[in-house]
């Protein structure tokens, strides 16, 4: 998905409707009766070789207080805040109402890319609402028809360059991933580590419950009071991306919400909130999951490090509020015990103990994020691989299912970030997932890639013997192939 669209407008415009096209489905509840959408959904939308998300919203009402209504305002007014793109619909059979030209007003300030469209614009009784839309000084609007399909043309030319502009800046902005190794690819083992430069900074996410220290940690990092935080839980809701130098090192480090058990998030706005946490841990490249000193490995923790790990992002694990802890030296020795035992996926993790109020800790936790950063990269020449693997066959052989054994022939990195290794063999359908983690735990202490994801792929090589398949020749062929040989030698 390149971007993000969100459909608002006053209740009854048709948003539901052009929702319901844009993603060939009926997702969203369609009346005449106004007011009838009141959360936001959301849902993966195709216009011609378009590709994006398009949220509905319920209809911008003007009440700004507690009530339902206002309520309503400020999730729609949420979903401004967070879309690439708005498309403010009016309704071309009532004109523009005061409303509209207040919600125009607001668009104006809070959104970069607005596209107008004059819904219910079929036949000659819209015609006067389509020019009056001109008035709100948001361009040419777009002329449509969400019930029976009109203007979508329309719509995609106008998304269309905004569409490339977005999908050059994700390219721009993602991190560089599963980067394939090529088998002629040749590099100085004793060259110096690149270091991330301004122009392409290290992406850190912090992660992590609600309340854990998260924005009062950046803030720290930044030297700043860039971020507002307090003792209340659940402060921040967007994901937030600041550029600094940490201690040398050029970074782009995200704050994100927290993120509490799926059962307990009932909240519309705080399962957008989690949602973009979760965009943020795929744009990072270094992911620190940042845990409560009193209440650490909660359940939710674990979820949140284990999909860092299979999103292949390099993990620190830190605690936080070490500074009110009183039995440091006990509490560090069961938290060691604790991460070993529940996060065997991440064994060797950094583990950091920090303090955001007081900056203590932030040194090492520095350190381990560099080091994460540069095993998260690290290559590794085939002849040693090679080497490694014969002794760790000699030490353990493979299974041998059904009585045959598994035979591992060579073995080869073909990837980094993370870091990923192709062992050719035979059977690897039959490999079982044992020996396979016997290979990765090998890989992480004897290469010193403790704590980075690694990914282990089973090839099948080649047979290299031309006759393999071909049908054996039965004793009368071979009498009538020497019969006719000597027939033509006269015998």
């Amino acid at each position: 998905m390149s971007f993000t669209l969100a459909i608002v407008g006053r209740p009854n415009v048709g948003k539901s409707t052009l929702f319901n096209r844009l993603v060939g489905k009926r997702l969203a509840l369609v009346d005449d009766q106004p007011g009838v959408t009141r959360d936001l959904r959301e849902g993966e939308a195709r216009l011609a070789d378009l590709r994006f998300t398009v949220i509905d919203t319920a209809g911008l009402e003007e009440a700004t207080d507690e009530s339902l209504q206002g309520r309503m305002r400020a999730l729609t007014e949420r979903a401004v805040g967070m879309a690439d793109v708005c498309l403010f619909m009016i309704d071309a059979r009532v004109g523009v109402t005061p409303a509209d030209q207040v919600f125009a007003e607001i668009l104006r300030k809070r959104s970069a890319h607005v596209v107008l469209a004059a819904n219910k614009g079929e036949g000659s009784a819209a015609d006067a609402g389509v020019i009056e839309a001109y008035s709100l000084g948001l361009g040419e609007p777009i002329r449509l028809s969400a019930e029976h399909g009109e203007g979508l043309n329309d719509l995609y030319t106008v998304l269309m360059p905004v569409a490339d502009g977005f999908a050059e800046r994700a390219k721009d902005q993602s991190p560089d991933v599963d980067v394939t190794l090529g088998e002629d690819d040749e590099w100085d083992e004793d060259a110096p580590f690149v270091m991330p430069t301004a122009k392409k900074p290290m992406q850190i996410a912090v992660v992590g419950r609600p309340n854990a220290g998260k924005s009062t940690l950046i803030n720290k990092i930044m030297g700043e009071e860039r971020l507002l935080t307090g003792p209340e839980a659940g402060i921040t809701r967007d994901a937030i991306s600041l550029r600094t130098e940490w201690n040398g090192t050029h970074i782009r480090i995200f704050d994100t919400a927290g993120m509490r058990k799926k059962a307990k998030v009932q909240d519309k706005l705080e399962k957008l909130s989690v949602s973009d946490g979760l965009r943020a841990v795929k744009f990072a490249e270094v992911v620190v999951v940042l845990l409560d000193a009193a209440i650490p490995f909660e359940q939710q923790d674990l979820r949140i490090a284990d999909l860092a790990e299979r999103e292949g992002r390099a993990v620190i694990v830190a605690v936080n509020k070490w500074d009110i802890e009183e039995d440091k030296q006990d509490k560090l020795r069961a938290l060691r015990e604790s991460f070993e035992r529940l996060l065997p996926q991440l064994r060797g993790a950094p583990l950091v103990t920090v303090s955001a109020t007081t900056g203590r800790g932030l040194d090492r936790l520095h350190e381990a994020i560099m080091k994460a950063y540069e095993t998260w990269n690290r290559r590794v020449p085939t002849a040693a691989l090679n080497r490694w693997l014969a002794g760790m066959v000699e030490a353990h052989p493979p299974p041998a299912p059904a009585g045959k054994r598994i035979k591992l022939r060579y073995m080869t990195q073909a990837k980094t970030r993370p870091p990923g290794f192709v062992v050719m063999c035979s059977l690897p359908d039959k490999m079982s997932e044992s020996y396979s983690r016997y290979l990765v735990n090998g890989l992480r202490g004897d290469f010193d890639m403790c704590g980075t994801p690694i990914r282990l792929y089973m090839r099948s090589q080649n047979d290299s013997n031309p006759f393999k398949g071909r049908k054996k020749a039965g004793p009368s062929k071979l009498r009538k192939h020497l019969k006719s040989q000597n027939e033509r030698q006269g015998f």
